[in-house]
């Protein structure tokens, strides 16, 4: 069964960066979209990055301005999502999903993505 399983949120000060973690298991090495994506209370889900696992190319909203850095290490099933400069406005859940074999489609669209982590939370304090 596959699953995704985020770590590495917490409650930081801006300015800070934190790395967040996103682990694969059940998935054999398929070339597919793997994204990142926040959502605040009552807000709307939004991509913030994603990456074809296979080439390991990256993808990145025009909103999100270089602050942000997404990568996978296909070995150990890891991928992550880089934060520097943290502000308050990144306070969000932060969620891993994966979308189907083949990299293809719009890799920014929720309706790409069929598995999702459970999240992990994201606090920045100013």
């Amino acid at each position: 069964q596959r699953q995704l399983v985020e770590s590495g949120g917490g409650s930081v000060q801006a300015g800070s960066s934190l790395r967040l973690s996103c682990k694969r298991t059940g998935y054999s090495y398929t070339d597919r979209y793997l994204a990142w994506f926040r959502q605040t209370p009552g807000g709307e889900r939004e991509a913030v990055g994603a990456i074809c696992t296979g080439s390991g190319k990256p993808f990145y909203p025009n909103s999100i301005k270089g602050r942000f850095t997404i990568s996978r290490d296909n070995p150990t099933n890891m991928a992550y999502l880089q934060i520097d400069s943290l502000r308050p406005e990144d306070t969000a859940m932060y969620y891993c999903a994966t979308g189907p074999p083949g990299c293809s489609g719009d890799y920014f669209s929720l309706t790409t993505y069929r598995s999702w982590g459970q999240g992990t939370q994201v606090t920045v304090s100013s």
